[in-house]
């Protein structure tokens, strides 16, 4: 173990920001992206005009390097946020990201950083990794409502310890009627910037009254189930996998599709995309929520108006156990990839 991670306790960690030394930087202009390299990480200049700071023209992925097992540094999917970045780009007017652009970066910043890697632990509880964010920016100066003449790329890593502390226990959520994270058209099923901060009074407002996170609904009925915060949402019901359809306003999760297969194909389970009324969900048996940060977060009880359901006695369900330790099995080399999801850093 090197001398930082010799003095980091990863389960008290969290998600809290440790800067490491390098960070990779690319820009464009004139559509055309042109690779700076790995450099010392640091502040950037930025025009009070850029595009990003007056008209939010700016999108962020997350993943993470993990130290395998078998003494292999892995990616997990990177090539699905590579795809995701690149078509998050279009959307937000944004010369696109080419796809080997983002995997030269997000491999360059994990080697260059290598030794803020967490070791392997086979206490999930004391696991960490090596998180990556890539974000793009329009960081040209623009006065008009337009796209910015000029973008900068910049991946950096900060290592990171379980989200949740306490490990792989349920929560408890709120369903809201007031606030949406998302509408019909708009920039949902994209990582905007812009699409993270509206959620943060909510989520505080439903903290101090005793709930982990917001359950929120969709901004056309107010009736059917959409994202936990900033987390795709499943409900399971006997052998059957719901989860809501990619319409626009869902975002593309990595770890969403990831468990999509592996129901299916692992678990032999029924597994439904499509829409989930409030109704459907206070018959469910168990529920959870999937991101990169905390891969599966059970959800012990959810409540709405004047009605609560708990589910499973507020523990983790059996089959959400299942569905996350495979998860983790794969990312830390330890099962057969017979996906290829797992993509080594020599």
């Amino acid at each position: 173990m090197n001398e930082i991670n010799k003095h980091i306790e990863w389960k008290k960690l969290g998600f809290k920001f440790f800067p490491t030394k390098y960070m990779f930087v690319a820009t464009c202009s004139d559509g055309e992206w042109k690779t700076t390299g790995c450099v010392p990480f640091g502040n950037i200049e930025i025009s009070p005009a850029a595009g990003v700071l007056n008209y939010g023209q700016g999108l962020f992925e997350g993943l993470k390097a993990y130290s395998g097992r078998d003494g292999h540094v892995y990616l997990f999917r990177p090539q699905k946020n590579a795809d995701r970045i690149h078509n998050g780009c279009k959307r937000l007017c944004i010369p696109p990201l080419p796809q080997d652009l983002f995997m030269e970066a997000v491999t360059e910043v994990t080697k260059a950083n290598k030794e803020f890697i967490p070791p392997y632990q086979e206490d999930s509880v004391a696991q960490g990794a090596l998180y990556l964010r890539p974000v793009v920016w329009g960081t040209g100066p623009v006065l008009g409502v337009a796209p910015a003449p000029s973008y900068t790329f910049v991946t950096y890593a900060c290592p990171v310890g379980p989200y949740f502390r306490s490990g792989f226990e349920s929560i408890k959520l709120k369903i809201t009627e007031n606030y949406h994270r998302a509408a019909s058209g708009g920039t949902g099923g994209v990582k905007a910037i812009g699409n993270y901060c509206i959620g943060m009074m909510p989520a505080k407002m439903a903290k101090s009254e005793g709930f982990q996170e917001i359950l929120y609904l969709d901004a056309k009925d107010n009736k059917h189930i959409e994202e936990v915060g900033a987390a795709n949402f499943f409900c399971i019901k006997g052998n059957k996998l719901y989860t809501p359809a990619l319409d626009g306003c869902i975002l593309p999760g990595v770890t969403r599709n990831s468990i999509l297969h592996l129901a299916k194909n692992e678990f032999a389970m029924d597994v439904h995309e499509g829409s989930i009324s409030v109704d459907d969900i206070f018959d469910c048996d168990e529920a959870f929520a999937s991101g990169t940060a905390a891969v599966i977060t059970p959800i012990g009880s959810i409540s709405y108006q004047d009605k609560e359901i708990v589910m499973n006695n507020n523990e983790p369900g059996p089959i959400s156990k299942k569905i996350y330790q495979k998860l983790l099995d794969i990312q830390h080399g330890i099962a057969e990839d017979k996906y290829n999801w797992r993509y080594v850093i020599e």
